[in-house]
C-alpha cells in the first residue's frame, strides 16, 4: 500500500496515527489472548488458602511394592494423602488399597486403565470413570468424588464431561518428577521450589526413589508451617471459580456477584 502526503500537516497527522496504532494493537492482541484463555475449561491445579494447608497425592498405575513404605512414612509425619487410582490396579492390588484407605487416606478415581480421555467420547468418558469407581467402591465402599484424567491430558470435552458427572477434576501444581528417576534430592529441591498455600503435590507410588525422597521433603514442608490434608479437605466441591492457572478461590468473580 502506497501513502501520499501533500504537506506538513498531513506527515504530522500521518505519524500521530501509526503512533496511535503502535500502542492500541498490544492491547487488542493481548484481550483476544485473554478472551483466549478465559474460555479454555481447566482443573483445579492449586487452591487459594490463607492457611497453609496442601495436599500431597500419588498416582496408582505402576507397581504397588512400595505402598507400605510410603504409608509408614505419612503416618511418620502425620500425613493424609489422595491416591487417585486406576480401576484396574483397584481390581489387581486391593489390599494395597484397603491398606490405604485403612490408614485414613482418601481414593480417588484415575480412570479404569489410564487410556487417554481426549481421545474419548463424553459417553465412553463417563463408562470408563464409572467402571473405575465400581472397583474402588468394592473395596472401599465409598465412592470417589474427585478425578484425575489419565497423564494430565485433558480439554474442554473432557473437563466438562468429569464436572458434569458430579465429579471434581483435579490436576497438580507441584510436580516432582520421580517417574523420569530422579533421586531423592532432587525431587526435594523441584517440591520446595513450587509450593505455596493450597498447592497440590504429585507423586506415584511404584516408582524407584519416592518413598525414600517422602521423609524429607514432609519434614521440610513441616518445617516451614506446612500442614496435610487430602485433597478433598483442600478443595471447595460448591461455589467456586477457576483463574486461568487452574488456581480455585472460594466464591465467584467480583464481576459475577
Amino acid at each position: 500500500m502506497k501513502v501520499f502526503v501533500t504537506d506538513k500537516y498531513s506527515v504530522a497527522t500521518a505519524l500521530l496515527i501509526a503512533a496511535a496504532l503502535c500502542v492500541a494493537l498490544p492491547f487488542a492482541l493481548r484481550g483476544e489472548e485473554t478472551a483466549s484463555q478465559s474460555s479454555r475449561e481447566l482443573p483445579v491445579y492449586s487452591v487459594e488458602r490463607s492457611d497453609k494447608k496442601l495436599s500431597v497425592t500419588f498416582d496408582c498405575a505402576w507397581g504397588a511394592d512400595d505402598v507400605d513404605a510410603v504409608i509408614s512414612v505419612l503416618k511418620e509425619h502425620d500425613c493424609r494423602a489422595t491416591f487417585f487410582v486406576l480401576g484396574s490396579w483397584a481390581e489387581k492390588y486391593p489390599e494395597a488399597v484397603k491398606k490405604l484407605h485403612e490408614a485414613g487416606h482418601e481414593i480417588a478415581g484415575h480412570s479404569y486403565d489410564h487410556t487417554y480421555y481426549t481421545q474419548m467420547s463424553p459417553e465412553e468418558m463417563r463408562a470408563d470413570m464409572d467402571k473405575c469407581d465400581a472397583a474402588i467402591k468394592k473395596i472401599t465402599g465409598e465412592t470417589p468424588r474427585l478425578f484425575r484424567v489419565p497423564a494430565g491430558d485433558y480439554n474442554n470435552s473432557v473437563i466438562e464431561t468429569v464436572r458434569a458427572s458430579g465429579r471434581l477434576p483435579i490436576q497438580w501444581d507441584a510436580d516432582s518428577l520421580d517417574y523420569r528417576g530422579l533421586s531423592a534430592a532432587e525431587m526435594e529441591e523441584r517440591i520446595m521450589s513450587r509450593v505455596q498455600n493450597g498447592s497440590i503435590i504429585l507423586f506415584h507410588t511404584g516408582t524407584d526413589n519416592t518413598a525414600a525422597a517422602l521423609g524429607p521433603i514432609l519434614e521440610r514442608l513441616a518445617g516451614e508451617g506446612y500442614e496435610f490434608c487430602p485433597v478433598g479437605e483442600l478443595v471447595c466441591f460448591d461455589n467456586y471459580y477457576i483463574d486461568n492457572t487452574g488456581r480455585q478461590f472460594p466464591s465467584a468473580p467480583q464481576s459475577e456477584q
